[in-house]
């Protein structure tokens, strides 16, 4: 898959079912929809299975099985539904755990890109495909008040929990150097759970603009993540969710990444506004902190500020 054979590798994918501990089982009383049964006038369920940012990367995908005729019952991690709720195309949209209606087929979100065969010339990536509840922005319009330059957003960790968190999150003191003072650029965080250390640590850094404590959920974070001009984000949900809403990100990748970001690119299929600065070096964090910071200074250079 990261080499970018991806039709080859979705019924390898498929595989994650038997693997123990890979993907809690689900049964489910309704057939497993493949992409050839006719949907003309069935419901469907359209399930998450995996982590937040799978959910919200393959989304994409509600738009084409809504165009087959399917009635779809979309379910979705409970942090994400506030902001999912009444998403295009579905009839309904449930938190897990919720009771479900009966369906004729279902399907995991990330067996849809199997179902429709996708190969690199053919990854649905219209952006953006996600939007913020207008309540929410606008009370993040006034929280954040009046713009008074480029607002840059940054996550540098994510979910400790995550099996590979220790090679793509970045404690916040290796981190730190990207929100020196530039002048009239307001650096935002956008990570709502710190570990005690980083939040030490941004309580000492100075110029960063911290409202997670107001931060409910999915839509709160989507509404703030639209106010800002750039978002700079290590390999996390936050990431796929600025992607969505067609914001321009710099994802910051390990030097082994995840499959969906290829390898040898600096661009994605899968997001067209984002960017990706991978590290040369196993474990070298520094020379892509460098760069990042080098290359804001170009972006917002004195000229921005006339």
């Amino acid at each position: 898959m990261v080499s970018g054979d991806l039709r080859a590798g979705w019924p390898q994918c498929e595989y994650r079912w038997r693997i123990a501990g890979s993907v809690p089982t689900r049964v489910l009383p309704a057939p497993v929809w493949r992409g050839d049964a006719p949907l003309e006038g069935k419901t469907i369920l359209l399930h998450a299975e995996q982590g937040l940012g799978d959910t919200l990367q393959f989304l994409r995908y509600v738009p084409l099985v809504a165009a087959r005729g399917a009635e779809i019952c979309l379910e979705v991690q409970p942090s994400l539904l506030p902001l999912l709720a009444g998403y295009p195309g579905t009839a309904s949209v449930l938190a897990r755990g919720e009771t479900l209606p009966p369906v004729d087929f279902h399907c995991p979100l990330l067996s849809l890109p199997l179902a429709f065969s996708t190969g690199l010339d053919s990854i649905p990536a219209p952006v953006p495909y996600l939007h913020a509840p207008g309540d929410r922005v606008a009370r993040w319009r006034e929280l954040t008040g009046p713009a008074r330059g480029p607002r840059v957003g940054l996550v540098w960790a994510g979910n400790p929990g995550h099996a590979n968190d220790r090679n793509r999150s970045i404690p916040f003191t290796l981190f730190r150097p990207i929100c020196a003072p530039l002048a009239g650029v307001q650096f935002f965080n956008l990570k709502i759970e710190a570990s005690q250390a980083d939040a030490v640590a941004l309580a000492g850094t100075p110029g960063i603009v911290d409202h997670s404590a107001m931060v409910r959920d999915f839509a709160d974070t989507a509404a703030l993540v639209a106010q800002m001009d750039l978002v700079i984000s290590v390999d996390t949900s936050v990431a796929h969710l600025a992607g969505a809403l067609g914001k321009p990100v710099w994802l910051l990748l390990p030097f082994s990444p995840d499959w969906r970001w290829l390898l040898d690119r600096d661009d994605s299929p899968w997001y067209p506004s984002m960017r990706l600065i991978r590290q040369t070096r196993i474990g070298e964090w520094n020379a892509v902190l460098n760069r990042v910071r080098r290359e804001l200074e170009g972006r917002y250079g004195p000229r921005a500020f006339r």
